[in-house]
Order: structure tokens, then C-alpha cells, then sequence
């Protein structure tokens, strides 16, 4: 098989910027490790003084500790217990609003402004425009699947036959190990134990409603006892055994994710007019529906998984603004997005089968993050279904904009309009 000519490319401009030998003693191991930080867990001001003095002491500049440990931030430090270790400030990320989005859901029923915290430039503008084309056709329809979010631990015993017996004992048990489960949180719910088999390895996919938390320590705990009971009391023991064992699909894009659902599954729809198509989105029903079907084909010739244009930009901008786990977007930002012509003019379907969002634990606490989720009205107790709607709806509306951006050919023109042009 012969040697790609991108591979050769690389190589001749890597070997014309250093000399081999040079290159092999840089990435050799080198002797003496460096003296770690102390982990310090609860942040305070006189914390974070000792973590910037031991870092000016070795080079990092101190126009870095003004731009990240302002007074404001520093006088604030223990607001952040429970959320950062060895803090040394905080990341100011500027914040656009996009709305009033009107939704119509069953448990997100109104016009909502949504934060959004991003540093891309026409991101803001387009979901806005997006929202502007839901709002002049009646809003958008929302409605909440199910819930469940997933934790699978693992049990590897001496064969089959043993693996067997276990799942034959979990089954009869189950209701001892819900109760296990169950006695670490006041607001989570184990709704299943589903056993798989590889083997002499089972898998047990623990499903939980986690009220309004996105609940990952709290299945995490509840998980844990569990296996502490299974340990205790299953007639066969197993060799080995983990808490997680990467069959969840925490924090990644799978296939059981997208069938199963993990966190919220949530469906939103519009019905779009042919004159609000054309007169805010600025292209023509046509015109989309041949670039939707193009774009479908790159995701199935790529193997995607899922098919959407870019779910991922309004909702990590929307947990940034609102405190959740950002690293969740890897896993929420699943989904798909149809597009097919009406009687009115364009139907549009988004459906996200694994939104992990809440509205109490976690960042939503934190002063900015707090104050995101007051702007959109969804702070506390009870909120976190409206929440998951909102961010559905969201995702409509980028979908919206982004498609007709590309399919109207503007994607380009106002990218440079909105970020190279404003820099000048």
C-alpha cells in the first residue's frame, strides 16, 4: 500500500524544520519530575494567592493573574466550594441573548429569552434570526419523550454459567438493589435494572429519573451502593468488578444513546409559512429541502451519528450560560433534524434523545451561571423539564438559520460581515 501523499508532505516539512536526532532527544523522557501543586479543594482567597505565587515563580505573567483573579472573583472564591480545585479566577465569556423564543411545550409554555455564552461571532445572529421565523409562525411545539439517565457497572466472573447465575440472582433481587440504590438521594429514582451478557462479563444498565439535576454524581452514588449490596449478597462473586464500565455512553456519542435515550428525549416542530421562510430566512422552501437532502447524504456517507447541522453550537453556548456540564454536549448534541414541505410551506422535526441538563446542582449555582438561568426564568426546584424544552427549541431554530444560511448562500457573507469586518 503506498505511503499517502499528505503523510509525505508532513514528513518532508517536519524533517526541514529540525534534524532527526534533534527531534528524537526533545520527545526522549526526561529526568526529575517537576514538583506538583499542592490540590487544594476549597477555594478561597488566600488559596488562590498560593496557587498564582508558586505559578509567577515560574514564568506564567502576571497580566494573567489580573485578568483571571479580579477582586470580584477573588472576594467571591468560596461561592465556587464543590465546583473547581486549585482555583486561580475565573473565564469571562460574553453573553448574547436570543429571543423572545416562544415555545409552545408541555412544561415550557411562553416567550423565553435565552442566554447563550460563546466567543463565535453570527452565532447569537443566527439562532436570533432562527427565533425571529419561530415567532412569526406561532412558535415552537415541544414535547418531553421520557428521562432516564444511565449508569452500567460491570461484573467479570470465572464463566458463563457464573455470569448466568448472577444475572438469574439480580433479577430476583432487584427490588433489594433499587433499595440500595435509592437510599443515597432524595431525588433520584432507579426505574430499571437492565442486565447484558458478554460472555463471563454482565453489564448492568441502571436507568434513573433524577428529578431537576442532571443527576451524573447522583447516579454515581446511588450506583455505587447498589454494587456494594450485589457484592454483599449475590450467592457467586465476581473477579472483578467497575463502577462504569463505558457502556453508558457518559460524555460520548453512541448508538445506544440515540435509540435508547440517555438524560431527556425531547421532540420539537414548527410549521413554516412560505412567505416567513423567504421574507426572514431570506431563502426559498426549495432550496432547503434540496441542501437538507445533500446534507442527509454526507451523514450517511460519513457515518454520523445521528443527522444534524450543528446542535452542538446552541447548547454548548446555552451550558455555559446556565452552569451545566459542558462536556455533556458531546452526548446531548445527538440527534436529527427533518425537513420536508407543507401545506403552510416547511415542516421542521428536531428530536434529542440525550439531553443532560438540570436546574438545580452542579454550576447552576454560581453567580453568572445562576443569573443565566433567572434570565430565562428557569431557576430551582421543578424547572428542569422546561429547561430541556427551551433547549430542544433552540436547536430548531439553529437549524433553521444555519440551513438556510448555506442553502441561501449566505453562510460565508455573514461570517465575514459579523466577525472579520467588526474587527477591523
Amino acid at each position: 500500500m503506498p505511503i499517502p501523499p499528505k503523510t509525505l508532505r508532513y514528513l518532508k516539512k517536519l524533517k526541514a524544520s529540525a534534524d532527526p536526532a534533534e527531534i528524537a532527544a526533545r520527545l526522549s523522557p526526561r529526568e526529575g519530575a517537576p514538583a506538583a501543586l499542592m490540590t487544594l479543594p476549597k477555594p478561597s482567597a488566600a488559596a488562590i494567592a498560593r496557587v498564582w505565587k508558586r505559578m509567577l515563580k515560574a514564568g506564567v505573567p502576571q497580566t494573567a493573574q489580573g485578568q483571571l483573579a479580579d477582586d470580584r472573583t477573588v472576594a467571591e472564591a468560596e461561592t465556587y466550594t464543590g465546583n473547581i480545585e486549585n482555583m486561580i479566577g475565573t473565564v469571562k465569556v460574553p453573553v448574547g441573548v436570543v429571543g423572545p423564543l416562544r415555545i409552545n411545550g408541555v412544561f415550557a409554555h411562553g416567550d423565553f429569552f435565552v442566554p447563550l455564552a460563546t466567543t463565535e461571532a453570527a452565532l447569537v445572529a443566527s439562532y436570533a434570526r432562527g427565533a425571529r421565523a419561530v415567532g412569526k409562525s406561532g412558535g415552537v411545539s415541544v414535547a418531553t419523550l421520557g428521562e432516564g439517565v444511565l449508569r452500567t457497572p460491570a461484573f467479570r466472573f470465572a464463566s458463563i454459567a457464573e455470569a448466568g447465575l448472577f444475572v438469574d440472582w439480580v433479577v430476583t433481587a432487584s427490588a433489594d438493589l433499587i433499595a440500595a440504590a435509592e437510599a443515597t438521594t432524595r431525588h433520584g429514582r432507579l426505574l430499571g435494572i437492565d442486565p447484558v451478557i458478554d460472555g463471563e462479563i454482565v453489564f448492568l444498565m441502571c436507568r434513573y429519573e433524577t428529578g431537576d439535576a442532571a443527576g451524573q454524581n447522583m447516579v454515581t452514588f446511588a450506583t455505587e451502593a447498589l454494587c456494594a449490596h450485589a457484592l454483599k449478597a449475590s450467592p457467586v462473586q465476581p473477579r472483578s468488578w467497575f463502577l462504569e464500565a463505558n457502556f453508558s455512553g457518559d460524555k460520548k456519542a453512541s448508538f445506544l444513546g440515540t435509540m435508547l435515550g440517555r438524560g431527556r428525549r425531547i421532540t420539537a416542530q414548527v410549521d413554516m409559512p412560505d412567505d416567513v421562510v423567504e421574507g426572514v430566512l431570506g431563502a426559498s422552501v426549495e432550496d432547503i429541502l434540496e441542501y437538507g437532502r445533500i446534507a442527509n447524504l454526507g451523514a450517511l456517507m460519513t457515518g454520523q451519528v445521528g443527522a444534524q447541522a450543528h446542535f452542538a453550537n446552541g447548547l454548548a453556548a446555552l451550558y455555559l450560560a446556565t452552569g451545566q456540564d459542558v462536556a455533556c454536549v458531546a452526548e446531548s448534541a445527538v440527534g436529527f433534524t427533518r425537513m420536508e414541505q407543507s401545506e403552510t410551506g416547511l415542516l421542521v422535526t428536531v428530536t434529542l434523545p440525550n439531553l443532560i441538563l438540570g436546574t438545580v446542582g452542579g454550576g447552576t449555582s454560581l453567580p453568572s451561571q445562576s443569573a443565566g438561568l433567572d434570565v430565562l426564568g428557569l431557576k430551582g426546584s421543578g424547572k428542569a423539564p422546561a429547561l430541556a424544552e427551551v433547549a430542544a427549541a433552540l436547536c430548531l431554530c439553529g437549524e433553521l438559520s444555519l440551513t438556510a444560511a448555506v442553502a441561501g448562500g449566505q453562510f460565508g457573507s455573514a461570517h465575514k460581515r459579523l466577525a472579520r469586518e467588526t474587527k477591523a
